[in-house]
């Protein structure tokens, strides 16, 4: 059964992958190859259908491969010229405040906020919805990640 614990270790492989990434991409080193690791390390692609709407995605908001998951973290993709490198942006850190957590066994979702440090130490605060399934090795793997700016309403 997964508890809310596994899902907070889940959570910070999540936001040191991005992390690594743009760590990566700054240095001139294989940033394509640590953002293919994270998303084949943390997402359910090829074990479950994965329901994800990226932060930024709006011509073609919704990426159920993994062709479309790689291109909205490092960008450079003629499927989808939006994308401009979510996770090369230089980011130098990643934190979560989880709002709450719905476990069932082997499936769970959160809701919350997670917040991403610039080089320049701001804080973007970014509102998620994650939901894990746990895969047949027993890792939590990401099959629901829905994310979001607030809402200003004026």
């Amino acid at each position: 059964m997964m508890t809310e614990e596994d899902i907070e270790r889940a959570q910070k492989a999540w936001g040191e992958g991005i992390v690594s990434i743009s760590a990566a991409h700054s240095s001139g080193t294989d940033y394509i190859q640590r953002a293919t690791t994270h998303i084949e390390s943390l997402y359910a692609y090829g074990i479950s259908p994965v329901l994800f709407k990226p932060t930024f995605a709006n011509e073609k908001q919704f990426r159920s491969t993994f062709e479309g998951a790689l291109s909205y973290f490092i960008g450079d993709n003629d499927s989808f010229p939006e994308d401009k490198g979510f996770a090369i942006k230089g980011w130098t850190g990643v934190r979560f405040e989880n709002h709450n957590f719905v476990i069932n066994g082997n499936t769970a979702q959160v809701m919350g906020n997670y917040f991403f440090m610039t080089e320049n130490n701001i804080e973007i605060k970014v509102e998620f919805t994650f939901g894990y399934i746990i895969d047949s090795e027993g890792s939590l793997r990401i099959y629901l990640h829905h994310s979001s700016m607030p809402a200003i309403i004026e």
